[in-house]
């Protein structure tokens, strides 16, 4: 049986490449449901896959590293925004508006 650790007792780098790894599983997890719209995660979750991108970007200026944020969204996407839109974005029901527009006040 493996020791079991807390999060806190392992060395920094451990902990970036789990959080990388967890990055990356969510973004597969997100491009397996496409069917989940970008309205429906600001509205449960309050992020949406261009939130993703913008952290991202964000994440690598904090290291002084110049991402484009259209290459981010692809990178978060796995296509070009323009791509994914195009396959699988549906126009957002009244419901879903109202819902996100609840949230922004």
């Amino acid at each position: 049986m493996k020791d079991v650790l807390k999060i806190s007792d392992l060395d920094s780098e451990t902990q970036t490449q789990l959080e990388a790894a967890a990055f990356r599983r969510l973004i597969e997890h997100l491009n397996t449901r496409t069917d989940v719209q970008n309205i429906d995660l600001m509205n449960l979750a309050g992020f949406c896959r261009n939130c993703l991108s913008k952290w991202y970007v964000a994440a690598a200026d904090e290291k002084n590293i110049s991402v484009d944020y259209e290459n981010a969204r692809e990178r978060v996407y796995g296509m070009t925004y323009e791509e994914w839109k195009n396959k699988y974005q549906t126009p957002a029901s009244p419901k879903q508006v109202e819902a996100f527009n609840q949230k922004k006040d």
